[in-house]
């Protein structure tokens, strides 16, 4: 069986009477099948799953999980997502029976350990961010922004205030305005000054008595650390609004600074890029928000409160907006999220900070020789460079070098982001990665640099897929693929 044959679907793979394992007979009676069950409720014949070998099915995912591109199978520099390894021991722990075999119907008296846990996890995020009240609930970092401003939209209607309009810079992640939104405020936008930070009179110029929320990324988009907070938050305060922190990259001031110290109300988590869980895929996801104090009588329930040495999830919260999120949220990435912060403790939380950000230092002083970055010499844990001179001079764009970049092992960076950088190329090595890696993928990219652009132009070319058509893809896409034996279509495996 070659490698082409072994990855095709387990319905082409499978044999009639090929097993994996071998059933015992059934014990159910089968008159207690005949009371309860109708014959319409029956199946009417053996369901038509696919017949296989241990063999063949481990095969099969083996040879499937060599075409993902990975953290732990290759360097993923992906900026403002914060690609970085996860300890494996945070998983098994994650997957012990005592956290595992919950059930989020147990009353509260049968999950006190998990409570516990939860409610130091609240009390530690609450620290680091120097904020006094948190939520665990909110399912993503994305949602974490859409819960802090309905948040935030609770206080103004208790204050009897119709503030709507929230600002937003306009280096900011698009989650940002398309949260802001969704909960039902107007944006507007706020200029970047030539440094890449917050320009200062086009905010003034646009705060006012309707101004709600100021949302900004601290270090921002470019990986600069906008020296001017403390003077930002001393505007929106003095108007009236709130200043909310997309908190996306607090993986480069943990120890260092805490939010609210410069002046922020409130702010959302990644747990996956700050601390420790999966990242990406669509699977279970956190969002944990941080508000100050007289924003926490409006936070999501349930909270996990402790009462004497009892823990309890309180959903007696008058003010609050309610519940954002199925049961108590996704507690097995709050977990591990635990685990990372309990492991380092504040002095290694500290020491991530300070490798990510020499990490990221690093590698700008590797590369900034051949690809420009345009805000300066220094950054925090992320630089976006430009490669809009290429572009020019020999039509090499960001697509080209990024699709490059697979031949090699690598995964891109983030390309055309943030949009205030023409031919934008957003790198993030994270504080997980080796100097060797760093340097490797430097010289990587000097070497790519120096190829022939009709060779850029047309990579990759050692991926099964090159270039699909993204727009195509976007407006036609193909939801649903059944697949139907190959004996009664003769054809490839159909798509509806």
């Amino acid at each position: 069986m070659d490698k082409q044959q072994s990855t095709g679907l387990l319905f082409d793979l499978s044999r009639p009477g090929r097993r994996a394992a071998l059933l015992p007979p059934c014990d159910v009676p089968l008159t207690l099948i005949d009371d309860h069950l109708s014959p319409a409720d029956r199946a009417s014949g053996a369901v038509p799953l696919p017949e296989l070998a241990e063999i063949d099915v481990v095969r099969h995912y083996i040879n499937l999980s060599t075409q993902n591109m990975c953290i732990d199978t290759n360097f993923y520099p992906l900026g403002s997502c914060t690609m970085k390894y996860n300890p494996k021991r945070h998983e098994r722990l994650a997957a012990l029976p005592g956290f595992a075999d919950l059930h989020p119907h147990q009353p509260d008296s049968s999950i006190q350990g998990m409570l516990e846990l939860l409610y130091n996890l609240q009390g530690m995020l609450a620290e680091i961010a120097g904020l006094p009240a948190v939520s665990l609930q909110p399912a993503a970092g994305a949602h974490g922004e859409f819960t802090a401003l309905l948040v935030a939209a609770a206080y103004f209607r208790a204050q009897g205030s119709t503030r709507k309009v929230v600002l937003v810079p306009d280096s900011a992640h698009g989650t940002n305005p398309a949260s802001a939104a969704l909960a039902g405020f107007e944006i507007k936008q706020v200029k970047s000054d030539p440094r890449g930070l917050v320009d200062l009179a086009d905010l003034k110029s646009k705060l006012g008595p309707t101004t709600a929320v100021f949302m900004i990324t601290n270090p921002n988009t470019l990986g600069l650390f906008d020296s001017q907070i403390g003077q930002i938050a001393n505007m929106v305060h003095e108007a009236g609004a709130l200043m909310y922190l997309d908190g996306a990259n607090m993986n480069a001031i943990l120890g260092r600074t805490r939010p609210g110290d410069f002046g922020v109300d409130m702010m959302h988590y990644n747990p996956h890029k700050t601390f420790s869980g999966p990242h990406g895929g669509g699977g279970p996801g956190a969002g944990p928000i941080a508000v100050r104090d007289f924003l926490a009588p409006y936070l999501p329930t349930p909270l996990v409160t402790k009462q004497g040495d009892k823990y309890a999830l309180d959903f007696n919260r008058p003010q609050s907006i309610g519940r954002v999120r199925s049961f108590f949220g996704n507690t097995g990435v709050l977990l591990r999220a635990y685990c990372y912060i309990r492991t380092y403790g504040p002095d290694g939380l500290k020491a991530v900070a300070e490798n990510a950000v020499l990490n990221a230092n690093y590698l700008l002083a590797l590369v900034k020789d051949f690809l420009p970055v345009p805000q300066g010499d220094r950054c925090m844990h992320e630089f976006v460079a430009s490669l809009k001179d290429l572009q020019k001079e020999r039509g090499i764009r960001t697509m080209d070098v990024a699709k490059r970049l697979l031949d090699y092992g690598y995964h891109a960076p983030t390309v055309y982001f943030p949009l205030v950088v023409a031919e934008a190329f957003m790198v993030e090595p994270t504080e997980t990665e080796s100097k060797e890696t760093l340097e490797a993928f430097a010289a990587t990219l000097r070497k790519i640099i120096d190829e022939p652009a009709e060779l850029l132009q047309t990579a990759p070319h050692t991926t099964p897929v090159s270039r699909p058509d993204e727009v195509r893809a976007a407006r036609q896409p193909v939801v649903c693929c059944v697949w139907e034996p190959e004996e009664e279509t003769h054809s490839e495996p159909a798509t509806r």
